[in-house]
């Protein structure tokens, strides 16, 4: 089968064929990929500034498909089954899993996810726990199911951003995929004050197709309105989609009093934001991030089902369809930016 590995200690990224995975565990499935996403967390793999397994594995961990094969003890989902992956789990054992917090687990978490800490799904089959699959609706076709691992996350930020009044104003800091998937969440939840700041104008272009009315500024753009507004132009609520920290900064400094940042992009470990703690007791400023997908897959196929073509037809998010052997392509477009998504299509 054709496969993308990537080994971690060299930083090199190949396409290759090897043998088709076979069940070894009775609580395993064995998966036939339809579409696998290649998200900016890979690109942050490969460039070497986001952790991963040292050795060669297969990449990709945003990915639905089919089960073909079953382990001896699984009982939730059966062959011919379409499925989703949720690729994070814990240890079951400590007291964050206990407490139902696995992604704060120092054992599995984000330390262990498939894709990036174990085979994941750039590749014609991959070979998963049960516990990580979740069954998908028929109603669902297979390129919106393929979304379902960051709409996943995406729904555990809006638990925690949550409660937002209708009416109240955002600003979304970037337009790559999760920035656009961010604002179908809120047209889709009511909200129409939103600004969309991105100094990308390929990806800014992108985001008119999705016909969602809000205001789409670049960064100097936004400053400008401030600038000119300082006391009345301000944001109840800032979603960083860039881990860009400049932006975060920008961002920060435009919420009005009692406004909540939510970090959801993911900055290299090294970055850092300079933000005045007295100036967030002044404004009582909430700010938190937003790790994964906890318990949310469920949450994100219930999305998936709302959202529906209005929201997550290709050609609307900036989503590139490509053959996995064509990842150089892929790679290449994600990082200029002239495409918001790459999605590998495996099935034929």
């Amino acid at each position: 089968m054709e496969a993308l590995r990537f080994t971690g200690q060299t930083k090199v990224l190949e396409y290759v064929q090897i043998p088709v995975p076979k069940i070894s565990k009775p609580d395993q499935v064995l998966i036939k990929v339809a579409y696998a996403g290649l998200c900016g967390t890979d690109l942050h793999i490969i460039e070497g500034s986001f952790p991963c397994n040292p050795g060669t594995i297969t990449l990709g961990h945003e990915f639905t498909g089919t089960i073909v094969d079953i382990g001896s003890a699984v009982i939730n989902v059966k062959k011919g089954d379409r499925v989703v992956v949720d690729p994070n789990d814990g240890c079951k054992c400590c007291d964050h899993c206990h407490n139902g917090n696995y992604h704060y687990c120092n054992i599995g978490g984000i330390d262990n996810t498939i894709g990036i800490h174990q085979n994941g799904g750039f590749a014609t089959y991959a070979l998963v726990p049960t516990t990580a699959v979740t069954k998908v609706p028929e109603s669902i076709p297979p390129e919106q199911a393929a979304l379902a691992e960051p709409i996943s996350c995406l729904s555990h930020g809006w638990d925690m951003l949550g409660p937002v009044p209708v009416g109240s104003r955002i600003l979304i800091i970037g337009a790559g995929i999760i920035g656009n998937l961010w604002a179908c969440l809120l047209h889709l939840s009511g909200h129409r004050k939103v600004t969309v700041s991105e100094p990308n104008i390929n990806r800014l272009n992108y985001l008119k197709k999705l016909d969602v009315g809000f205001d789409l500024v670049t960064p100097d753009q936004l400053q400008k309105k401030r600038d000119a507004d300082p006391n009345g132009y301000g944001f109840e609520v800032v979603v960083d989609c860039s881990g860009f920290c400049p932006a975060v900064e920008q961002g920060l400094s435009m919420l009005t009093k009692g406004g909540k940042l939510c970090c959801f992009g993911i900055a290299p470990p090294d970055k850092t934001i300079s933000v005045s703690t007295f100036d967030l007791y002044v404004r009582e400023i909430t700010i938190f991030a937003v790790n994964i997908n906890p318990f949310s897959m469920v949450k994100s196929i219930g999305f998936i089902e709302a959202m529906g073509k209005r929201y997550l037809e290709y050609g609307r998010l900036g989503i590139q369809v490509f053959d996995l052997k064509d990842y150089k392509t892929a790679l290449e477009a994600l990082k200029a930016g002239t495409i918001a998504k790459a999605m590998f299509r495996l099935e034929q």
